[in-house]
């Protein structure tokens, strides 16, 4: 084998991923940010210079410098370190809620478009029913209900947003079902359940996986807004919304890094998520590839 056309693992990895990147910049700035989170909310303990709820009495409101880089709160914490271990919670609601969405939007959205008829007419009237009511004010009054947890706020919001995917896997499957291979699957007596599992479901889940990057998006920001408003994860727990809610108090007497250092984290990683989600569109329907050339 000449040296040309052997490239080892590593190599190979970083030519895919160059590729990609050349053929989606949106794709790699989004996952670029993505992963720079992850690694600080796997690595929050290490990276954070302080524990996120020690206060320190004789600090309160100190402005960034060399002891606190993103200064202190009302409270004494170090703001650095809460920021950081934000993201644990970020993505601990990010991705559970998106695991909630898939798993109840992809089986309605596959049997709804497959069955057609009064199953879909059924089906689409409890999804529609989901999504008439004001998605803020309904969380609201669930959350208020259950509890300020963070399990509430992941089931509230994975339950609200999977009709979005059961309406996008109902669309590739309306267009899948007339299709030569299932019709084929259909002639040699394939049962419903393994014809939607095992040929339409692969073949439906792309857009869907394009989605939900930018849905885990909107979960972050619901659950931030949640929290601002007094509803969700409260403090002490270093939960962005809630940090930026502290912090709004104290803008207006020059205390503005306690607001604006969780307000940027949030906006970086929801920015993030969506060019992801933008990129996977990219890179996963040949149509839009095709019209960006």
């Amino acid at each position: 084998m000449s040296a040309t056309t052997f490239q080892p693992g590593p190599w190979r990895f970083a030519a895919y991923a160059s590729g990609l990147a050349r053929r989606s910049p949106t794709f790699a700035i989004g996952f670029c940010t993505v992963v720079f989170f992850m690694l600080l909310a796997v690595f929050a303990d290490v990276l954070a210079p302080f524990n996120p709820t020690q206060s320190f009495s004789y600090d309160i409101l100190r402005a960034p410098g060399d002891k606190f880089f993103f200064g202190s709160d009302g409270n004494g914490m170090d703001v650095l370190s809460r920021v950081i271990h934000g993201t644990r919670y970020a993505f601990g609601i990010a991705v559970p809620a998106g695991i909630i969405m898939l798993s109840i939007g992809l089986p309605l959205g596959v049997v709804a478009g497959y069955k057609g008829g009064v199953v879909d007419e059924v089906l689409l009237r409890i999804l529609d029913v989901l999504r008439a009511f004001p998605t803020i004010i309904l969380a609201l009054a669930v959350v208020a209900a259950a509890g300020q947890s963070l399990v509430s706020v992941v089931l509230v919001i994975g339950v609200l947003d999977s009709p979005i995917f059961a309406r996008v896997v109902r669309a590739e499957v309306l267009a899948l079902r007339e299709s030569t291979f299932v019709k084929a699957a259909i002639a040699i007596g394939n049962p419903p359940w393994r014809i939607m599992l095992l040929h339409i479901l692969p073949n439906a889940i792309l857009g869907a996986t394009a989605q939900l990057p930018m849905r885990m998006a909107w979960a972050v920001r619901i659950s931030a807004t949640l929290a601002f408003i007094g509803v969700g994860i409260q403090a002490p727990a270093p939960e962005w919304g809630a940090m930026i809610r502290q912090g709004a108090e104290y803008v207006i007497t020059g205390e503005w890094w306690v607001a604006v250092f969780p307000g940027l984290a949030l906006m970086a990683l929801v920015l993030g998520l969506n060019l992801l989600g933008d990129g996977l569109t990219d890179i996963l329907d040949p149509r839009r590839r095709t019209t960006g050339k």
